[in-house]
């Protein structure tokens, strides 16, 4: 299906854009927002807002047409590949097939100390009214909270003979996110025989979730991912697929 982007009226090809540029506000600032907008294809493009962030930066936000196609058979995605399971499913799953608690340990790793995302994902009270991974009475959730290093990930995933490891990642700052999550992965790699390695899991809202080979994890989530498909997640993986390989 070939698709156009939709503004005013369906197929005008318009859109509306946002960044900041490192000068001061004025009017030689307004026109480089218009020419950068212009070298991205907009044409015509509208200025519709424009506004100082501090010393030396300004904020555009441009309107305008662009000629590009969007066809949707050549989207790359990941799609849910597994059952949504609810928490009394996921509880019944692991008590029959596993026989133990499913231990589960999450971080905020390195320097990032917004917990919001695992939080939301790993504790009681969870998220857009869906319990945490804690209301799981079948799960063992460890939660190391923000900046832990590495190293103490690895040594607490071990002492807790974690099956899963969720690790949450909102600074991207020169892809700090991506440096991280490779140096996590190593480090796993290193420590623990891949029969003995637990799940690496990763998300955040600027990860690509079909980076999963080239950092080294087994699955990313992005925004607006639930607890539920986390844990449905975690049975299908170390239950559901181990049962049938």
């Amino acid at each position: 299906m070939i698709v156009r982007p939709y503004g005013d009226t369906t197929g005008d090809g318009m859109v509306q854009l946002s960044f900041t540029l490192p000068i001061p506000h004025d009017k030689r600032a307004e026109g480089a927002a218009l020419q950068l907008a212009g070298k991205m294809g907009m044409d015509p493009a509208m200025l519709v807002h424009a506004k100082p962030m501090g010393d030396g930066f300004t904020f555009f936000v441009v309107y305008g047409k662009v000629g590009h196609l969007v066809d949707t058979e050549r989207v790359q995605v990941v799609e849910r590949d597994y059952p949504l399971l609810s928490a009394k499913e996921v509880n019944a799953v692991i008590k029959r097939r596993l026989r133990r608690r499913l231990n589960v340990v999450g971080a905020c790793i390195g320097t990032d100390a917004h917990t919001v995302g695992i939080d939301a994902i790993l504790n009681l009270k969870g998220i857009a009214g869906e319990k945490g991974l804690e209301y799981y009475s079948e799960l063992s959730v460890t939660n190391l909270g923000a900046q832990v290093s590495v190293p103490d990930l690895v040594e607490t995933a071990r002492e807790k003979k974690a099956d899963a490891v969720l690790v949450s990642q909102v600074v991207t700052q020169r892809d700090a996110h991506l440096h991280n999550t490779r140096a996590m992965s190593a480090a796993f790699r290193e420590a623990l025989p891949a029969g003995r390695r637990p799940l690496l899991i990763v998300g955040g809202p600027r990860f690509d979730e079909l980076m999963t080979g080239e950092l080294g994890v087994d699955r990313i989530f992005g925004r607006g991912t639930t607890p539920r498909e986390v844990a449905s997640y975690l049975v299908h993986a170390l239950i559901e697929s181990k049962s049938k390989s």
